[in-house]
């Protein structure tokens, strides 16, 4: 187990595949549409905080896919999720709306100059030195790949995206070119690289393309480029969304404003087409007795992730606090003072009557003391406790507490059973706020 991340990097992982094959495109989707409502269902009844968000297939491969995020601070990923709408997609997919032509000065119209700039090779530094603001430089990231090497722009407040960038360029691999190939392609040390006169297929970021004056370097060591028009001094192979979302970039469905959430996945969805039946060459014959390729869909749930998610969302000092349908017990039934007859005969009462009744219920009677069975109860992460002792039994009540608030009330016992069960299923039945 890495101790960083717990249970969710586990040496054991449980999983639930599923797939599905159809005659059509249109039913695929229809099955696509069942799966991802089941797995809404499946998740709110295990009472997490999640989203579904679109997601990007990798190597798997098929037109879309959704993964469902379990929102947690130790979460792995990172997601997008819009606060006005229902947009939410893992960064690696995440859109960006394009970003408007800025006309800039009129200092835009001069021709691009080289200024010294020793040692400085970061965008800050830069920035620093040159007095320009982040958004004002010019990024050029020289990358192999399995084809050819290529120059990706992005503004120097930006990330690149480098999913964005393989989908881009229909490549599998794609790693930033060392210091020497970076000397060999450019003419300059890491740091100094720049789009203008490089012979490589440069690919610029739409944000890029928008500026209308902006700092890059020079092909030259120690120098940077001023006042260049992307547009008009960079040979521009591609324009494209090539960066990572940040919160101030507005939704693209809607305009809303855009938060950044961490997340464990704990399922995904994908329409795989016919990628697969394609390259297995599996047909099947029409009515019209035509050969065609079936449509599939694949759909996976992290059975284990699911435990280990609700623990990383659900817990407190005392221990784990698990939702009812999760949790392995609904019900922790704690006598006190079992050498007392009438305790002991009251509590296996109750704990027969619970049972008959269908409750899940753990019944301590280890010989230990009250608060070491309190504080186990905590850990395991029970949902409710119910104490029985010589006190309560004098008044006619059963104490019980509910894990997540702490709250505790005192029960008649003849209302004990109508009211575990009320609350059980009321717990069973609340879907977790976001």
């Amino acid at each position: 187990i890495r101790p960083r991340f717990g249970l969710i990097r586990g040496r054991e992982f449980l999983k639930k595949d599923g797939y599905s094959f159809h005659v059509d495109e249109a039913d695929a989707e229809a099955c696509y549409q069942a799966m991802y409502d089941a797995y809404n269902r499946i998740f709110q009844r295990c009472g997490l905080r999640f989203k579904a968000v679109e997601a990007d297939s990798g190597p798997i491969g098929g037109s879309f896919s959704h993964e469902f995020m379990v929102l947690a601070d130790t979460g792995e990923d990172l997601l997008a999720s819009c606060l006005a709408c229902d947009y939410a997609a893992n960064l690696e997919k995440a859109e960006v709306v394009p970003a408007a032509a800025n006309p800039g000065p009129a200092a835009a119209a001069a021709a691009p100059e080289a200024v010294a700039t020793p040692n400085v090779r970061t965008v800050e530094e830069v920035a620093a030195f040159l007095n320009v603001t982040p958004r004002e430089i010019v990024k050029t990231l020289i990358y192999e790949t399995e084809k050819e090497p290529v120059a990706v722009l992005i503004r120097g407040d930006h990330e690149v995206n480098e999913v964005k960038v393989k989908k881009l360029l229909g490549v599998m691999d794609l790693t930033l070119a060392g210091a020497g190939r970076v000397r060999e392609l450019t003419g300059a040390e890491v740091g100094f690289a720049g789009p203008v006169g490089l012979n490589l297929p440069i690919y610029a970021d739409q944000a890029v393309a928008a500026l209308a004056a902006a700092v890059t370097g020079a092909n030259k060591t120690d120098h940077h480029l001023v006042r260049v028009n992307p547009q008009r001094d960079i040979n521009i192979t591609q324009v494209a969304d090539l960066r990572t979302v940040t919160a101030q970039d507005p939704c693209p469905h809607c305009g809303g404003c855009t938060k950044i959430l961490r997340g464990i996945e704990v399922g995904h969805i994908f329409k795989l087409g016919i990628k697969y039946s394609q390259a297995l060459k599996a047909t099947f014959l029409d009515e019209a007795g035509q050969e065609q390729f079936i449509f599939m869909g694949c759909y996976g749930i992290g059975v284990s992730r699911i435990m280990a998610a609700a623990i990383e969302q659900g817990h407190d000092d005392q221990g784990m606090i698990f939702p009812m349908a999760l949790a392995p017990f609904q019900v922790a039934l704690i006598p006190i003072s079992l050498n007392d007859a009438a305790t002991r005969e009251k509590a296996l009462s109750l704990h027969a009557a619970m049972e008959e009744a269908g409750l899940e219920v753990l019944f301590d009677d280890r010989d230990e003391r009250p608060g070491v069975k309190f504080k186990d109860c905590d850990l395991l992460g029970i949902p409710l406790r119910v104490v029985v002792g010589p006190k309560t039994l004098a008044a006619g009540n059963a104490e019980v507490r509910q894990r997540r608030t702490g709250e505790t009330i005192m029960a008649p016992l003849e209302e004990l059973l109508p009211y575990l069960q009320d609350r059980i299923r009321q717990e069973m039945n609340e879907k977790a706020e976001i």
